[in-house]
């Protein structure tokens, strides 16, 4: 049975060349043809041995994930949904900018966590993506989009692990992923430019600062206990102390001086003066331990079975203007892809939901899309 290269970083693409009885120099040929050329057959690497492209068939492939579909978005954002087979999808975000490029990738399909505000939450959770799957969705946007803008230059600057799922609960793949997205003979990101989003893992975020510490994002969404277990779970078992504390020591291995703290808007519930007050005080006090924050304030993305509604952008601003009246850099993010719902919180929940029989029988009246069963649904997810 063959192995599909995108699932190796570097070092463990020079095991399997090994294996193979070749020299490390042609493990790093082979993985530039891959990931900076884009190559998806043997016999494009015309600078392999002869020898070596005769025998890889026989032991390895490169392959893509399969493409269900492209939207564009009036303001240039690319939506792919991505088939990872037992109707199972996925979908990747491309935002251009005028100084970057920005894709946001998917580490699961469908999530566990089960936010209060996210769709793909409340779907369900299917499974983890493999390393491959994780990679080929950077591989085939980088390459779709040079080929379409016509430019041998990198497309993509950014990356983001925004899409479905919680990344650190899927460390083990998630790990040689960022591997390959940071090595200079991969993609050449830089740790700054590759994001890693959590909703709170605070063992896994003590793992990846020792093993591989990119920019990190934090979703906070609540300034105390009660109410951020509410609406995300996971608190109950990683509360926000423990949680800010874990940040703190991340900061110590970070690439950037802060830590983002994601913080979806949601009316009436935690939008009011005196939560964002609770803020300032929360982060104050976990200054103490070197812990330096950004907000980006997110407008959320309503789905019917959330009940919950979208904050309007006067209390937006006057939440974020107690925060910047109190020295914390704040954003307010702005909506892109809202005509292809690609915007935060829109990617679909298109997995079919694991914990009620009846929704799964709905779900799959609501579409099929070549066998795959979509469930296109509006929420903030992570």
């Amino acid at each position: 049975m063959t192995v599909n290269l995108l699932n190796y970083d570097l070092d463990a693409l020079v095991g399997f060349c090994e294996q193979l009885g070749e020299k490390r120099f042609r493990a790093t040929q082979l993985f530039r043809w891959i990931h900076q050329k884009g190559a998806f057959s043997f016999d494009q690497m015309t600078d392999l041995a002869k020898s070596l492209r005769e025998k890889l068939p026989a032991s390895a492939r490169i392959e893509a994930l399969k493409v269900l579909s492209r939207h564009d978005s009036a303001d240039g954002t690319v939506k792919w949904l991505f088939d990872v087979g037992a109707g199972d999808v996925i979908e990747t975000v491309f935002i251009p900018e005028a100084d970057r490029g920005t894709l946001c990738i998917s580490s699961q399909a469908g999530c566990a966590v089960g936010c209060r505000f996210c769709s793909t939450g409340h779907q369900g959770f299917s499974r983890n993506l493999t390393t491959a799957e994780i990679v080929a969705q950077l591989w085939f946007a980088e390459h779709a989009l040079r080929k379409q803008l016509k430019k041998d230059d990198r497309v993509i600057s950014n990356v983001v692990m925004m899409g479905m799922g919680e990344p650190l609960q899927n460390y083990s793949q998630l790990l040689p992923a960022l591997r390959v997205m940071l090595d200079d003979h991969g993609y050449g990101l830089s740790r700054r430019r590759v994001t890693v989003s959590t909703s709170g893992v605070v063992p896994m975020i003590d793992r990846l600062a020792r093993d591989c510490p990119v920019a990190l994002a934090v979703s906070l969404h609540a300034p105390e206990d009660v109410l951020r277990s509410n609406l995300v779970p996971l608190n109950k078992k990683y509360p926000i102390a423990e949680l800010l504390e874990a940040c703190a020591r991340y900061q110590q291995a970070a690439p950037r001086d802060f830590i983002t703290f994601e913080y979806c808007m949601l009316e009436g519930v935690n939008d009011q003066p005196e939560h964002a007050r609770q803020l300032v005080a929360l982060m104050k006090h976990h200054a103490v331990d070197g812990l330096s924050c950004k907000f980006n304030l997110i407008p959320f993305n309503p789905f019917p079975a959330s009940g919950l509604k979208r904050s309007d952008m006067a209390q937006v601003m006057a939440f974020s203007k107690i925060l910047l009246d109190a020295g914390i850099v704040t954003t307010v993010r702005k909506t892109r892809g809202d005509d292809i719902d690609a915007a935060c919180g829109q990617l679909a929940g298109d997995v079919q939901d694991r914990t009620n029989a009846r929704e799964r029988m709905a779900s799959q009246r609501q579409g099929m899309l070549g066998g795959i069963k979509v469930v296109v649904a509006k929420g903030a997810g992570i």
